[in-house]
């Protein structure tokens, strides 16, 4: 697993996740629990879950990092 683990992310703080190709923009709002976590997505404004993204598992890209603005 490249990039951050779980442990490390915060309420708050704006991430993007690669995985299986696709790319995910999301600022996390809630800690739900040790891997799972509300979030909202930067460009559609959806909520779901980070287990909704990895519900068919994480592949050889899965990567978290924190977004620069």
């Amino acid at each position: 697993m490249a990039g951050l683990s779980f442990a490390s992310l915060r309420a708050g703080r704006k991430y993007y996740l690669i995985n299986y190709g696709d790319r995910y923009e999301f600022e996390l709002e809630t800690v739900l629990s040790n891997e799972d976590f509300r979030v909202k997505d930067l460009h559609t404004l959806e909520r779901y879950t980070i287990g909704d993204l990895l519900k068919f598992g994480k592949g050889k890209d899965f990567e978290i990092r924190e977004l620069r603005e």
